[in-house]
């Protein structure tokens, strides 16, 4: 398979139409098509596995050794075990479980083959033992990395430019239903991915391709198995108003707000990360511990299930904005802090991605500043989400795109306010951001 190169640093752009008229397009997308079928099945198994483990850890075993229920305190013994398996298989593991969430990538391009054993571990133990983050990096880096090495296996010598092609469109395929759209996922890798410039059309369609590929596999699979498609939906979306005047204000609140906490989100995680990795196994297994003890501490003061500051947020973030009324906003505020520093201990040192823990945050402060005058429920959700998305990932479309799309027709109400607060959030939040540190030194 060959074709031209594409988004080559300092190179020339080929002409995008020489491109789609070559044979080696026209193949590249059959293959894509073909590959998407296995990628996305994989995909589904390893986000289907997640969501076992997490029942069979955190309500199954409790039960099993005697418990009624789960002890409040439960968390904590997990969080260490969790911790312990992940730091074993960043530091004896090829590719040390993949990048590090703390620098708030979804992607650092796709891993060599050698590394997606020690990328799924990882990923499994810390996800499906109850670390705040999402399985959205762990998928694009196993899609990519599947997909480049099938391509391998029949075309060794396989160009650059072709090979970042594969690789993103593999991403593609597995996170295809995750964000509740295909066309989030693309928005996503192609804010993420760096393909850009004027041949980002040609180096989107195959992606795309692979991500309608995906999507019916995904859903296909869901219908077939009785799992879902473990896809992100909100089951309830209260009535949003036209945007107000004071609405728009409290966008720019949100917007400075998020910005603010996105940062410190950062630099605590980066300074913990530091320190984590000059004891890879033991501190990790500390940092669960501490994960553990804030969801304990959340329990006890509000006597909410301690499962809330648990895992990436995704299947809360429905139940959150239904049963807003249920959530004082105390509670919302207790959450918010308990939630954000298991976040940081989480980014430190396990491996997931930091997508669906920032929109939970986001939303919970939405939901938390709608207890004031001037802010109604489903514009201070949305609002939040798209702020915090931005002040972590830096990627403003599809953070606008993640607040909007998720609410359904809603969403269409409440743009203007996402756009203003998701603006006013990346703006500060680049102004803020530290100059990119000197490389770390490899841990011992």
């Amino acid at each position: 398979m060959s074709a031209e190169p594409v988004g080559a640093p300092g190179a020339e752009s080929p002409d995008p139409m020489k491109v789609v008229r070559t044979r080696g397009y026209l193949a590249l997308l059959i293959t894509v098509a073909i590959l998407g079928v296995p990628i996305s099945a994989a995909a589904f198994g390893f986000l289907a596995l997640v969501h076992e483990l997490q029942s069979l850890t955190y309500g199954d075993l409790p039960r099993a050794l005697g418990f009624d229920g789960t002890p409040a305190w439960w968390p904590v013994p997990l969080l260490a075990v969790a911790g312990l398996l992940t730091g074993l298989t960043v530091r004896r593991l090829p590719g040390r479980g993949g990048h590090r969430p703390a620098e708030s990538k979804v992607s650092t391009g796709p891993p060599a083959a050698a590394e997606l054993p020690g990328i799924t571990l990882a990923a499994l133990a810390s996800l499906g033992l109850g670390a705040v983050l999402g399985p959205e990096a762990p998928l694009i880096a196993l899609g990519g990395g599947l997909a480049v090495y099938a391509v391998r296996l029949v075309t060794p010598g396989i160009d650059p430019g072709v090979r970042a092609m594969v690789a993103a469109s593999g991403s593609f395929a597995a996170v295809s239903a995750l964000l509740g759209s295909p066309l989030l996922g693309a928005f996503l890798l192609m804010e993420a991915s760096g393909l850009a410039g004027m041949m980002l059309g040609v180096a989107l369609v195959p992606g795309l391709l692979a991500a309608g590929v995906g999507s019916l596999i995904f859903t296909g699979l869901g219908s077939w198995t009785g799992l879902g498609t473990y896809s992100l939906t909100l089951p309830h979306v209260p009535p949003a108003g036209q945007p107000t005047f004071g609405e728009f204000g409290w966008a720019v609140v949100l917007g400075l707000a998020a910005a603010l906490a996105g940062t410190g989100i950062k630099r605590l995680s980066l300074f913990l990360q530091e320190r984590v990795e000059r004891r890879t196994v033991v501190a990790t297994a500390g940092m669960g511990v501490i994960v553990g003890l804030l969801a304990l501490l959340y329990a006890g003061s509000t006597g909410e299930d301690a499962s809330e500051v648990l895992y990436s947020g995704q299947d809360a973030l429905g139940g959150l904005l239904s049963d807003n009324a249920a959530y004082s906003a105390g509670t919302l505020l207790v959450l918010i802090a308990c939630k954000a520093l298991a976040y940081c201990a989480s980014l430190s040192s396990f491996r997931g991605g930091p997508v669906f823990p920032a929109m939970f945050l986001g939303a919970a402060g939405g939901l938390a500043l709608s207890h004031l005058p001037g802010l109604s429920v489903t514009s201070g959700f949305a609002m939040g989400i798209g702020a915090m998305c931005v002040a972590m990932l830096k990627l403003p479309m599809t953070s606008v795109l993640l607040a909007t799309l998720l609410l359904g027709s809603e969403g269409i109400t409440v743009v203007p306010l996402v756009i203003v607060s998701v603006v006013v959030s990346y703006v500060l939040a680049l102004r803020l951001e530290r100059p990119a540190a000197a490389p770390h030194t490899a841990p011992r």
